[in-house]
């Protein structure tokens, strides 16, 4: 709790008290006799109940009055005002039980609901401000040969910079310099360290925990990965939900209806009927004090802005409470296949020399002869290759663009590439059943055998699908530029009900657009489709999608830009969490409307029968905001 918390709980336990004495006092002490008649004892009670209900709701009195003075009158203040000085007021007729205990409760009770409030918002915004721990507060520059400490912004392009162990990395960056471990949980939920070294790119937000580093800064601190995401959460309850925009809207004119509602019920029949004032004039207040929908307009966004702190503990970041509702309602997830369910880099998946060749020497011909190529084939195969590459053997290196290479290695004629390549030196070579890019090798025109290249499925894409169909999305499409067999053999392997192949960009828009029509013509408007993509490529689908998630943003200015939902990691099983995140909260929202709405309705009718008394009418109004503000506390406890 901060200090006005304090300061508050400590009021309300002092009135809490002093009701006690007070309820005591009045039940218990014979105060007719000892001050005479019952009107005195009558008074003395009004003076009793008065002290602590001053206490609790001066505060109230005070905003209600101001809110008069500017014109916005309808609001919880003004009903809790009216409710209880009504109650206090009832002493004026003689004929009605006394009703000051139950007015100082309504007042007690209410503070209490709103001291819920307070914490509950208190700690939703603290897992909030925990991811704004990542902004650094310095970075460390050499300047006349002396490290000093200065503000981010100050830094340029092209600086360098210093991160010490146990610092956090000031901007985003290339290590020239040293080794160490990266904490990244605070972007990405990741609890494993990354190890990096020189040559390796890194960003703004993470604790550098083990050696020193030097980093030669690559972006100004404003357009920083940590930048671009604290902006991004801060942003964030400015999008707000349908659900919350329509319960602000019913709000402003609920209340003032239940008012006049209210006045109608205290006036009407004794007027036209003749009955008691004090009857009718109580059940108007009950009626009041049922009505304030402080449940509603509390805990509806509570749930919302809990939802989004609690996936952003998990490297999970929603732009607004609006698309954390569509993806609640997503019925169709499209992904894209390079770099969201596969690596997106190539790897050598399999070696098959012919008989009597040894694979290693078959990949040693191959990385020689690729030894100049920068194509990422080549690259691959390089990687694969664990022994050194002794360039003094290759001489007459010729790239024959689409097709291979050709290179002559220690004064033999060697051709690595694909079929047509082999067909045009005469080469024969075999076919392969696995799937991926197929690198043949010939050596003086006797065929070696071949290599096959791959971009490799993710390890958890398998598991993503299963989970998104276990949380109810109806289909699951893969989108890729790639050719029909390798996204085939992608989609087979994991459980994808559809695949569109050998898409350019453009085509890719097109497609989406088409599965979005269908998608909503067989949710009757209801059902969203959202795409997945790396976010580098993939801006203009991911901004024509329903909900556009960008996965392994770290660093991507074009993925924060564009998605609506950014993972900050590549795992594609975070995609289900995030979209158990936003049906958990949109379950808490629609479980706070019906009880809230089905209490108070239930109540209502009671209090405008006469059957309902103010206690029952507190429980109705602070009793069910606070169980609503306890159930719209579990939308921040996001699991893993």
């Amino acid at each position: 709790m901060n200090k006005k918390q304090k300061r508050t709980r400590n009021r309300i336990l002092v009135a809490i008290a002093l009701f006690a004495v007070a309820y005591a006092i009045a039940e218990l002490a014979p105060l007719a006799t000892w001050l005479g008649s019952v009107t005195a004892a009558l008074w003395a009670e009004f003076a009793l109940f008065l002290v602590p209900y001053l206490i609790a709701g001066y505060d109230v009195l005070l905003r209600a009055a101001k809110n008069i003075r500017t014109g916005q009158v309808f609001d919880e203040n003004f009903l809790m005002t009216v409710a209880t000085i009504g109650a206090f007021a009832l002493v004026l007729f003689p004929d009605s039980d006394p009703h000051m205990a139950e007015g100082a409760a309504v007042m007690l009770f209410y503070q209490v609901g709103e001291l819920f409030q307070s914490y509950a918002v208190g700690k939703s915004r603290k897992s909030i401000a925990d991811m704004m721990d990542i902004a650094p507060e310095f970075a460390n520059v050499e300047r006349n040969g002396e490290l000093v400490q200065v503000d981010p912004y100050e830094v340029a392009v092209g600086d360098e910079i210093r991160v010490l162990a146990g610092e956090r990395v000031p901007l985003d960056g290339i290590v020239i310099a040293g080794t160490s471990q990266l904490d990244t949980a605070a972007l990405t939920g990741e609890s494993v360290p990354r190890e990096v070294r020189e040559g390796d790119e890194i960003i703004s937000g993470c604790v550098n925990l083990t050696g020193l580093i030097t980093v030669r800064v690559t972006k100004p601190y404003e357009q920083s990965t940590v930048s671009r995401i604290l902006e991004l959460v801060e942003n964030a309850a400015e999008k707000k939900a349908r659900t919350e925009n329509f319960i602000t809207r019913f709000a402003r004119y609920y209340t003032p209806a239940v008012t006049g509602i209210a006045v109608l019920l205290a006036v009407v029949p004794p007027l036209l009927l003749g009955q008691s004032w004090s009857d009718w004039v109580q059940r108007g207040l009950i009626f009041l004090v049922v009505s304030c929908p402080c449940a509603l307009v509390i805990s509806v966004p509570l749930s919302f802005f809990g939802g989004i702190g609690g996936a952003s503990r998990l490297g999970i970041l929603v732009k607004g409470s609006n698309y954390l509702e569509a993806l609640a309602a997503a019925e169709t997830v499209v992904f894209d296949k390079t770099g969201t369910l596969t690596d997106g880099s190539f790897n050598v998946v399999a070696i098959h020399p012919q008989a009597g060749i040894d694979p290693d020497r078959l990949l040693s011909i191959a990385a020689h002869a690729e030894a100049y190529s920068n194509h990422p084939i080549a690259l691959s195969v390089r990687t694969a290759y664990a022994g050194p590459i002794d360039q003094q053997r290759i001489d007459d290196v010729q790239e024959q663009s689409g097709h291979g290479v050709r290179a002559r290695i220690d004064e033999h004629v060697v051709y690595v590439g694909n079929d047509k390549l082999m067909s045009e030196c005469g080469v024969g070579c075999c076919e392969c059943e696995l799937t991926g890019t197929i690198l043949h090798v010939s050596l003086d025109g006797a065929y070696l055998g071949h290599i096959v290249i791959a971009d490799v499925i993710k390890p958890d894409a398998a598991e993503a699908i299963a989970a998104l169909r276990a949380a109810g999305v109806k289909k699951t499409v893969m989108l890729t530029g790639d050719r029909a067999d390798v996204a085939a053999a992608v989609a087979n392997e994991l459980g994808i009900d559809e695949f569109r192949a050998q898409l350019l960009p453009q085509d890719k828009v097109a497609e989406v657009e088409k599965l979005l029509e269908d998608t909503h013509k067989r949710g009757a408007g209801k059902g969203k489709l959202a795409f997945v993509g790396d976010g580098i490529n993939d801006a203009p689908v991911l901004t024509r999608a329903d909900i556009g998630i960008a996965m392994g943003a770290m660093g991507s200015d074009a993925a924060i830009e564009a998605a609506d939902v950014v993972l900050m990691d590549d795992k594609p099983s975070n995609i289900a969490r995030a979209m158990r995140i936003a049906r958990k909260t949109m379950g808490i929202v629609w479980q706070n409307i019906v009880f809230a709405l089905g209490v108070k309705l239930l109540v209502l009718v009671l209090a405008a029968v006469g059957i309902a008394n103010m206690w029952l009418a507190v429980f109705a109004d602070v009793g069910v905001a606070v169980i609503a503000i306890l159930n719209a506390m579990r939308a921040m406890s996001a699991r893993e």
